[in-house]
């Protein structure tokens, strides 16, 4: 499946801004189900400077400065990829490990895979593991359950008990809110998934990107009616990390973007920087995901 994705980001300032750092990722990642055919990013008012690499976790990173003054900066990406179903199944026959197995695996194996993957299993600015999580997630955990059995229900039942309600939560709303009112969207949902599985010991990171969504019947695609999505993933001895998207109870495939991972959203913000002046602002996001062939 090959996509446009266009995601724009403007700030709207009350007061001039003198001068700006800044920070992007906006840009898919290449994967082996993933292949960014061509990207682009437009900046205005033209930087000052701006470089292309990669940060700690390999994604795709742009940073740029504005030093002359400016009211208004709009960040646009705009992508062509092509994506294509993950190869493993749910029930791949090579993964039918205990999740207690990894667990001991990620606490004693020091090969260069599990000490890589043993840092998502500590706690991050924005998943704190605690009694609460652990509780939660013990059902889905029961002795000798194959871990992407096990990490399967744990998703289904926080898209069964927990409500998408974009107008509950903020960046900034803590786990323990989003627990007692069973509501939030996919951030939270992805970070709640986390959390849980941590405080098992496993080994997970949150996964940003983007999915193709579908109009209502008999209504027209709206451009720029999409936005950013989240999910996570855990890691599996001999198959990687998988992947899994609790605000749609799916495994993702060939519907879903990646961006960028890290060990949770503060690892993987879209655009962040510094401002000089300008004083309050106004934030509008657009995100259109189409299908190009």
């Amino acid at each position: 499946m090959k996509y446009r994705v266009t995601h724009a980001t403007e700030f709207i300032y009350d007061a001039r801004v003198g001068l700006c750092y800044n920070l992007a990722r906006m840009v898919p990642r290449e994967l082996p189900h993933q292949q960014v055919l061509t990207t682009s990013l437009q900046i205005e008012p033209l930087p000052h400077d701006h470089y292309r690499g990669t940060d700690y976790f390999g994604n795709r990173t742009d940073y740029f400065s504005i030093q002359q003054p400016h009211d208004r900066l709009v960040v646009t990406a705009v992508s062509d990829v092509a994506v294509a179903p993950p190869e493993l199944s749910l029930f791949d026959p090579v993964a039918d490990l205990a999740w207690e197995t990894v667990c001991e695996q990620l606490r004693t194996d020091r090969s260069t895979e599990f000490i890589e993957a043993f840092q998502f299993t500590l706690d991050s600015p924005m998943v704190s593991v605690d009694e609460l999580l652990a509780e939660y997630a013990r059902s889905s955990f029961p002795p000798e359950r194959p871990l992407d059995q096990a990490v399967y229900d744990l998703m289904r039942r926080i898209y069964a008990e927990f409500k998408y309600a974009p107008e509950f939560s903020t960046i900034a709303t803590p786990l323990k809110e989003v627990m007692e009112h069973r509501s939030g969207v996919c951030q939270d949902f992805a970070h709640l998934a986390i959390g849980c599985l941590r405080a098992q010991g496993l080994a997970a990171r949150y996964v940003s990107g983007y999915i193709e969504t579908d109009p209502p019947a008999g209504k027209e695609r709206l451009v720029g009616a999409d936005a950013s999505h989240a999910w996570f993933s855990v890691f599996q001895p001999g198959a990687g990390w998988l992947d899994f998207d609790p605000t749609n109870n799916q495994r993702p495939g060939n519907r879903h973007v990646t961006v960028a991972w890290g060990r949770d959203y503060t690892d993987v913000t879209p655009l962040k920087g510094v401002a000089y002046g300008g004083g309050e602002h106004d934030l509008k996001v657009a995100v259109d995901v189409q299908r190009i062939g």
